[in-house]
């Protein structure tokens, strides 16, 4: 088989892992993207930029497609079967990637320092893997390495190029959007209706109203409550499945103005002022720590002894089927 050389190019210069900016490229089943890699460091680490050092072989990149589910099903009396339940299943995604230097001992540091970048993964936490469009939107995924940072061994690879097929592997098959979507009620400052003349206030109410999830799938917020409060309770009034969390369960007393609680649904964690841990705060054990399917959802705000400044945010990323 015929032997692929490095191309020459001026090597990168100080900052970032690779220097120089992205390119986009041609990926199968996403169309023309620029891609990078950002390690549990922080570090980002751009993957369709030649003078970077290394670049994307577009040809064998896979698994960015829609996830993989594991069915389960009845069969029926008169034959066929009906599904009962579809499992997600986790996403392993193929990135070929060709690495070259001026001379070997170039070539070889970024080798090493790219294979630590993937690799340390499985030590310190996944990586992030982001697919960005030209209109500026973009995907991500986490990705854990799993093999392939081996090199072609072939005769002549390895001196001043070499190219690995790295498997990355997704515990969630789901790509999130960069851009997260944010909302917020606030309770409106009580005025008299006729003092001075008829009048309403344009602070939105706490009460009964609808959330948006623009994705694919059901998405986890976190919900932040700004006082005062005495009791938070948060309704689905689609699926009834409802949370409500009491400040005084944790001895602190009702929440005052200004002092915030902050509520993870995925994985579930409750914070109070100052950080502290108040889990015990919600309603165990028919508590439901309930996510956003995707399209409309009708829920219900309600927070006793509220006030002016009562708030309630949230947050979350949309999650998506592809790339």
């Amino acid at each position: 088989m015929p032997i692929i050389t490095a191309p020459v190019v001026t090597p990168p210069g100080p900052g970032t892992p690779g220097g120089g900016g992205q390119g986009p490229i041609i990926l199968p089943g996403v169309g023309e993207a620029t891609a990078h890699y950002t390690d549990p460091t922080g570090t980002v680490w751009p993957l369709t930029s030649p003078s970077a050092g290394w670049f994307t072989l577009p040809d064998g990149v896979s698994g960015l497609g829609a996830a993989r589910y594991a069915l389960t099903t009845d069969p029926q009396p008169r034959g066929g079967g009906r599904m009962r339940h579809a499992q997600p299943q986790p996403r392993t995604i193929i990135w070929p990637l060709y690495v070259y230097g001026q001379d070997h001992m170039q070539f070889i540091e970024r080798w090493r320092a790219l294979a630590t970048a993937f690799t340390r993964t499985l030590r310190e936490g996944p990586g992030t893997l982001t697919i960005a469009r030209p209109n500026g939107t973009s995907r991500s995924v986490r990705v854990y390495y799993q093999e392939g940072f081996e090199g072609r061994g072939v005769q002549g690879s390895g001196l001043v190029s070499d190219a690995a097929a790295l498997a990355l592997w997704c515990e969630d098959p789901y790509w999130q959007d960069t851009a997260p979507v944010t909302v917020h009620r606030e309770q409106g400052e009580g005025k008299d209706f006729l003092d001075p003349y008829p009048s309403v206030t344009s602070s939105q109410v706490l009460g009964d109203t609808t959330l948006t999830n623009p994705g694919d799938a059901i998405v986890w917020p976190t919900w932040v409550i700004t006082g005062p409060a005495s009791l938070i309770t948060f309704t689905h009034q689609g699926t009834g499945e409802a949370f409500s969390l009491s400040p005084s369960a944790t001895g602190h007393g009702n929440l005052a103005p200004g002092e915030q609680v902050t509520v993870r649904t995925d994985p579930p964690q409750v914070r109070g002022p100052g950080g502290d841990n108040w889990f015990a705060a919600l309603n165990w054990p028919s508590a439901v720590l309930w996510g956003l399917a995707p399209g409309v959802n009708p829920v219900a705000f309600e927070l006793l002894g509220s006030g002016p400044g009562s708030a309630v945010d949230l947050v979350f990323h949309p999650r998506y089927e592809t790339a």
